[in-house]
């Protein structure tokens, strides 16, 4: 059985595929257990100029905080982006085709790995771990685990937010996957403050 877990995080100056363009990948591959294998890879991306022109000034706001922005004149091109993270995945995941994709809405990441990165896309299976449905759904059964989950810290920066993932699911297999009626709020918060990821500069 192929317990391997691939977490990828994008950051692009839009959610459009017709217009945007990806600026930042980051990926971590973990086992089943949640433990991250190696270092994992983040990694700046120089975007056309037109994608950087037409960005809306929410987004430039967002990556201007993040420092984002300042970096992408020194970022690589997608196709040194997409062989730089295969690499480390392939490292992990020796067979394609068996590990899921992983992450936060990752379904919008999924969009642009496909349009943009389609032999790294093609490497994970089909299926998808979505931290946000499982959190989706905590908010209606579980809402006491919901409102003490932990903080995120990721700012906006692929390689961060994965982290925070990770951390976000680690949580909720604690305090959710567990027979009802789940845990009281007490336990709920303790679980939060023993996982929560220290916040990053």
């Amino acid at each position: 059985m192929n317990d391997r877990m691939v977490w990828i995080d994008c950051e692009m100056t839009g959610l459009s595929l017709t217009d945007d363009a990806l600026i930042e990948v980051a990926a971590l591959v973990t086992d089943s257990e949640l433990n991250v294998l190696g270092e994992g890879v983040d990694i700046v991306i120089r975007p056309p100029d037109a994608a950087l022109e037409t960005m809306p000034e929410v987004v430039r706001q967002m990556h201007t905080a993040s420092g984002l922005l300042d970096e992408l004149a020194g970022g690589t091109t997608l196709a040194e982006a997409e062989e730089q993270v295969l690499a480390y995945v392939r490292e992990h995941v020796k067979e394609p085709g068996k590990a899921p994709l992983c992450g936060n809405s990752v379904g919008t990441d999924r969009g642009f790995l496909a349009r943009d990165m389609r032999d790294l896309e093609s490497y994970l299976h089909y299926r998808i771990v979505d931290v946000s449905s499982v959190k989706e759904l905590a908010r209606r059964w579980f809402p006491r685990a919901y409102f003490n989950s932990p903080d995120k810290n990721g700012n906006h920066r692929a390689l961060a937010d994965i982290r925070d993932s990770i951390t976000e699911l680690r949580y909720y297999r604690e305090a959710v996957f567990v027979p009802q009626p789940g845990p009281d709020s007490d336990r709920a918060k303790e679980i939060a403050a023993r996982l929560v990821t220290p916040a990053t500069s």
